[in-house]
């Protein structure tokens, strides 16, 4: 579940560069294309230049590396330049580290960090502080990163140390095995349990926001389960359960039901009955998975960091 990539603009970018798509790539995906065009980069790296506003198609910026192409449009590429280089750079920042073995991390992050470099946060990270604490990571894609929580999400994330416990977990992720559960408040009363089952994708007009999309349009699969677990005047305390990790996915599904997180600048609505709060009420606290090394069923939990425990208080006794 990632936060929106925000510019900042505060990072230079080479002269843009510009390509016409060959006639003979009729039909075939933008990332395709480009990862053909431009040889000397990652697939992955030319997707998330598409994700992130660096790629236009006949003078429009284009936000999905599937778009299929006809033939004959003109790309024009943004290349980011001076900034990607710190995105590697190890740095100093302090780690909560729940567990670590020879195979795998497992980070309580704090609400405010940003997971994986992107355009406007390309330092600081941390992907960075992974960097630092075990230079190693160096040789993993994505320093051993193989899923996220957008930036004011507080909460468990696991790291692989090694390629072939990274294409492990990747595989858990994928086979819906990877389980996550997380303590959220949300606004409204919402009276009992229950499971929200909307394909999600990229908003068609804010192109930094994910929404409830139906797949023929785009959009992917998304189920997540929530038990009410106490009810206040004005909003409700809920434990939730993805049974898929897509972008901003339990924060869009709440509000699709009318019921947007406390404290969601994004998701949510300005309201003056709800109480104060600087970040989306939301926390993974639980992580089960299968030890890529051992085959055993692994879990770790932590307890609702200060701020939320704080509103819950404010929430119980005013």
């Amino acid at each position: 579940m990632n936060d929106p990539i925000e510019d900042s603009g505060d990072y230079s970018r080479t002269e843009p560069l510009h390509l016409t798509v060959p006639d003979a790539s009729y039909g075939r995906r933008l990332d395709q294309v480009l990862a053909e065009l431009l040889p000397q980069h990652s697939r992955n790296r030319l997707q998330a230049w598409v994700r992130e506003g660096c790629v236009e198609v006949d003078g429009k910026l284009e936000a999905e590396p599937k778009r299929k192409l006809l033939g004959g449009e003109r790309l024009t590429i943004n290349e980011p330049h001076d900034a990607r280089t710190s995105a590697e750079q190890p740095e100093d920042i302090p780690l909560n580290i729940v567990f670590e073995d020879e195979t795998l991390l497992v980070i309580n992050k704090p609400a405010g960090l940003v997971v994986h470099p992107g355009s406007g946060n390309w330092s600081g990270t941390m992907m960075n502080a992974l960097l630092h604490h075990a230079p190693a990571l160096a040789e993993v894609p994505r320093a051993g990163i193989v899923h996220r929580l957008d930036k004011e999400t507080s909460g468990l994330l696991v790291v692989a140390k090694t390629l072939e416990a990274q294409t492990d977990l990747v595989r858990q992720l994928q086979a819906r095995t990877v389980r996550r559960q997380y303590q959220a408040i949300a606004a409204g009363v919402i009276k009992r349990d229950g499971g929200i089952d909307s394909s999600i994708g990229r908003h068609p007009v804010q192109r930094t926001k994910m929404a409830v999309v139906p797949e023929n349009r785009g959009g992917k699969p998304a189920l997540t389960w929530f038990r009410v677990m106490e009810n206040f005047p004005y909003c409700t305390y809920v434990e939730c359960s993805l049974e898929t990790g897509r972008t901003h996915q339990i924060r869009v599904h709440m509000a699709s039901i009318g019921h947007p997180l406390v404290g969601d600048q994004v998701y949510g609505k300005p309201n003056p009955r709800l109480p104060a709060f600087h970040r989306q009420a939301l926390h993974a606290t639980r992580l089960g998975l299968v030890h890529p090394l051992t085959g055993l069923k692994v879990q770790w939990e932590v307890p609702m960091p200060e701020d939320m425990r704080n509103l819950l208080d404010t929430l119980r006794y005013g």
